[in-house]
């Protein structure tokens, strides 16, 4: 599990292919299996053998590690279904790693598991940030909102505004300096997690699941409170969905660098 919190820019050392070129389907160029070895002296000061560190987003396990870089393994698929594909010796990318328990949560929950790709489509420069425009696949529409998070090439943003086919973010100069989002032209490839509350919501719901009935097989919490509201009369404990946001509570970041 990730912050989305971008702790070293690294870059790719080398690119090794190997075993077979996965089948090739229509509108799709085939792809062979790659070790990546990628530099990151910072991310791998503490790294050893089978430790996960997400490359632009995506959680790769650290196969060895030597002279400030590590090796990581790529399936074919993943290739195709992210930007990784893309990547060339020489290409800078995102490096971060796990979380630790009671650490700082400065992003918010990335799993390093990359539902889709977008396309950057619009960059517009302002005073002091850079809103930068994403084209969005249609089937992650439904995830994205206003004001909610979104993972894009690993890096923890705040959505300005979400359309049915892309969304926006503002970019700080921090952002720009610390991440790929700085160097990434318009029509480059991102990889692009939504947030995995958003699904979790949308499978219960799919399932019929009610607010306060409890899982299937379970007996209810509050009874008390349930046969009140069917008797119309309020229940009597309140709803923490009721409850007003607490004061002086953090804002969501605009953009993860740490």
């Amino acid at each position: 599990m990730f912050t989305g919190i971008v702790e070293e820019l690294g870059e790719i050392a080398a690119i090794e292919e190997q075993g077979e070129a996965l089948p090739a389907t229509p509108g799709e160029s085939s792809a062979r299996s790659a070790r990546l070895c990628i530099r990151g002296p910072q991310v791998t000061a503490d790294a050893r053998h089978g430790d996960s560190i997400a490359v632009n987003g995506v959680c790769l396990t650290v196969v060895d590690v030597a002279d400030g870089a590590f090796t990581a393994d790529v399936m074919a698929e993943t290739l195709l279904r992210s930007s990784l594909g893309a990547l060339k010796p020489g290409s800078r990318v995102n490096l971060e790693r796990p979380m630790e328990l009671g650490g700082r949560l400065g992003g918010h929950l990335v799993q390093g598991h990359v539902d889709g790709t977008g396309v950057i489509t619009e960059r517009v420069p302002g005073a002091h940030w850079e809103v930068v425009t994403v084209a969005l696949p249609p089937e992650l529409a439904r995830y994205v909102v206003d004001k909610g998070s979104i993972t894009v090439d690993g890096i923890s943003l705040t959505v300005v505004e979400a359309g049915a086919d892309h969304f926006t973010v503002s970019l700080i100069p921090t952002t720009l300096a610390l991440t790929t989002l700085g160097i990434k032209q318009v029509g480059d490839p991102v990889n692009l997690e939504v947030d995995v509350l958003a699904k979790y919501v949308e499978r219960l719901l799919a399932h019929g699941a009610v607010p306060g009935a409890g899982l299937p097989g379970t007996t209810s919490a509050a009874p008390e409170a349930a046969s009140a509201a069917s008797a119309g009369s309020a229940p009597s404990t309140a709803s923490a969905l009721d409850t007003a946001p607490t004061p002086g509570a953090a804002p969501a970041p605009e953009g993860g660098v740490r």
